[in-house]
């Protein structure tokens, strides 16, 4: 692979993280509206949006056995179109069955999609030879950002769901297969050196993943987004009714938390590169509990809000580096481990919610902020597992800069 394909193929990826960021968030952010539109009622609700992150699981288990006949960028170049779509269903049906159908396509492209994104990441982070994951996250925070700020354009000028959607499909979706011509996959040193050797093989092969190795990993990923949900779902709510901040200020925590995201992960991977990524989730992770503290503290909305900052700076880091450290670990068989990992990124998501959400209730929403802050403290103990020590790039050590592209 040239120069020149590593560099096309990091663009083209980091379009394709962009454009997911830019659709889930217009699906996620009005919710409302489609709750309307359907005449969803409340009880039924929880079981469309719980439809949707279990359906995805099933897509990255479907993806994880795919891959090994054909390459991740095949599924990617097909699921991000099906997402655009099923995006579209959903602002274009009038049925229950209508979104019911959507959202299931929705659901499964989603996995596939979000796996095959991160087997292609880790693929081109080893053969650049340096921490590039944290960009192409950010590139989906900041699609996110956009996704979320065309959503509220369309709820402030009363769109309905398939005006606010139609001209974002019309635009991303020939900007994604486009794109797609350039996905790549790189190699390492050391994989180029057995392929010589070996002549071809069988797409995927590569030693077994072993569940027992990958758990500190799956762990880490679903308390990462325990803490990522909790602020989503529950950050507005929580300075409205425990810190008594005005219902336009309890919109501003979730805001500051996207935008601390990306600019945490804009420069993750310099901090990666000088520190290394045992000490990046080290501090991510104090970082991130003690935005949870300071929360759970907080006098007022003022002080709430400095919580939710140190949250986004925090948890930024977590979630690419567990992708990359799978892909360390099992250097072999990385596209099995990633499917395999991605699933917990919906187990957390499942399990923050509720989980805020009872504790709240049966107890305190201040004692409820304590929970993901201990199960992030969690990831101290597993942050060894960061380490290159696994598998380490370039036959055991980093590859010098002065070959590192882009």
């Amino acid at each position: 692979m040239t120069e020149a394909g590593l560099r096309h193929g990091r663009a083209s990826l980091g379009l394709s993280f962009g454009v997911q960021g830019v659709a889930f968030a217009l699906l996620v952010t009005r919710i409302p509206a489609v709750q309307d539109q359907y005449g969803i009622s409340d009880g039924l609700l929880p079981v469309f949006l719980a439809a949707v992150p279990i359906l995805a699981g099933a897509g990255s288990v479907a993806t994880g056995k795919a891959v090994a006949r054909v390459r991740p960028g095949v599924v990617l170049r097909w699921s991000q179109p099906l997402v655009l779509l099923a995006l579209l269903g959903v602002g274009a049906g009038r049925e229950v069955w209508h979104v019911a159908v959507a959202l299931g396509v929705f659901g499964l492209a989603v996995g596939a999609l979000d796996a095959s994104m991160n087997m292609l990441g880790v693929s081109l982070q080893r053969a650049y030879g340096r921490s590039i994951m944290l960009g192409f996250h950010a590139a989906y925070s900041l699609g996110g950002i956009a996704g979320a700020s065309l959503a509220w354009a369309g709820a402030r000028w009363d769109l309905s769901l398939l005006g606010s959607y139609l001209p974002v499909v019309v635009v991303l979706l020939p900007a994604a297969l486009v794109g797609s011509r350039w996905y790549t996959e790189g190699k390492g040193p050391e994989e180029k050196d057995k392929d010589k050797e070996k002549g071809p093989g069988p797409v995927g092969a590569g030693g077994a993943v072993s569940f027992r190795l990958l758990l500190p990993l799956c762990l880490v990923m679903s308390f990462a987004y325990i803490g990522d949900s909790t602020v989503s779902n529950w950050s507005a709510k929580y300075l409205q009714d425990v810190l008594g901040a005005s219902e336009q200020l309890a919109t501003v925590p979730y805001s500051v938390y996207m935008v601390t995201t990306l600019l945490g992960r804009a420069v993750g991977d310099l901090g990666v590169r000088r520190f290394g990524a045992v000490a990046v989730v080290r501090g991510g992770s104090l970082l991130a509990a003690g935005g949870f503290a300071v929360v759970a503290v907080a006098p007022g909305a003022w002080v709430g809000m400095l919580g939710f900052t140190m949250l986004g700076f925090g948890l930024c880091v977590i979630v690419p580096q567990t992708f990359a450290a799978a892909g360390r670990m099992f250097p072999g068989n990385s596209d099995a481990a990633v499917a395999r990992l991605n699933i917990f990124n919906y187990v957390g998501f499942l399990v923050g919610s509720p989980l805020v959400g009872a504790l709240g209730d049966a107890w305190s929403y201040r004692g409820a902020m304590l929970v993901p802050m201990v199960l992030v403290l969690a990831t101290l103990v597993h942050a060894r597992a960061f380490g290159p020590e696994p598998a380490r790039y370039g036959g055991g050590h980093e590859r010098p800069h002065t070959a590192d592209v882009g």
